[in-house]
């Protein structure tokens, strides 16, 4: 309000309220246009994922306990639920579960092992920065950055294991096989698999970070050096931790599928 009683109004930025209810509907029809009873399962259940990041993950995450057992506690409760509820509950669910709790904690430790040997200390993004400088030092950074790269990587754990368990399902219903032919017949079209979606994953951090590369173009700074800045190299690292868990998830999953499937 002025000097003169006269009222003062500024512009903080666009309500985008309307826009993204609307996007939201689009996609829920389209989900269940297209995908039917299965399209509203998997639409709950990634409601009840967002639910559960909501009341538990982040709550927790403010009160200081470690994030790493956070995260690792909401993947095992997200995993099993979030599966059975879009998949049913069958073996090739079970199957692509085990797998993904197996994978899960690969990618954890080697993440884990990257995050040190790499030098990261979760702070190199102004919204990591920000966050430990308002909430006062409570929240363990680095084990902040190892529990965002365990659940991003169960983002991409869903469609790879239960893919690669329908396939040796599909394998086993033609005839009866002994573990090692279903495990070898299953590899065959898991490579391919492996291929398609590695390369899926690198377009999709491509995507998301392509104002990142563009430091890398008509740069007075040397390639490694630039490379070596934190920022950088916590992209570098997350992308291949994850495409090193998406390839380690297929022998594992069609391993524990053929294991069922023989027996």
């Amino acid at each position: 309000m002025g000097t003169d009683g006269s009222e003062h109004f500024f512009i903080m930025d666009f309500v985008r309220t309307d826009s993204l209810v609307l996007l939201t509907i689009i996609f829920v029809a389209v989900t269940l246009l297209v995908a039917r009873w299965k399209g509203l399962a998997s639409v709950v259940s990634m409601a009840l994922t967002f639910l559960l990041i909501m009341v538990f993950v982040l709550p927790k995450l403010a009160d200081g306990v470690n994030p790493v057992l956070i995260a690792l506690v909401a993947s095992a409760l997200i995993i099993p639920v979030t599966f059975y509820l879009s998949h049913g509950v069958n073996k090739k669910t079970t199957a692509a579960i085990l797998a993904s709790w197996i994978t899960l904690l690969f990618t954890g430790f080697l993440a884990y092992i990257f995050i040190n040997l790499g030098k990261l200390s979760g702070t190199a993004s102004d919204e990591a920065a920000t966050l430990s400088t308002f909430l006062h030092g409570t929240v363990n950074m680095k084990g902040l950055l190892l529990a965002g790269f365990i659940i991003g990587t169960l983002g991409i754990l869903d469609d790879i294991t239960i893919s690669q368990a329908a396939i040796v399902e599909a394998l086993a219903k033609t005839t009866k096989h002994k573990l090692g032919h279903l495990y070898s017949k299953g590899m065959e079209v898991g490579r391919d698999h492996i291929s398609s979606n590695v390369n899926t994953l690198i377009l999709v951090y491509a995507g998301t970070s392509l104002p990142l590369m563009l430091i890398f173009i008509d740069n007075p700074h040397p390639f490694s050096e630039v490379v070596n800045y934190e920022f950088i190299a916590e992209a570098i690292i997350r992308t291949l931790v994850g495409s090193i868990g998406l390839v380690i998830a297929v022998p594992v999953t069609t391993l524990i599928a053929a294991w069922f499937y023989s027996s």
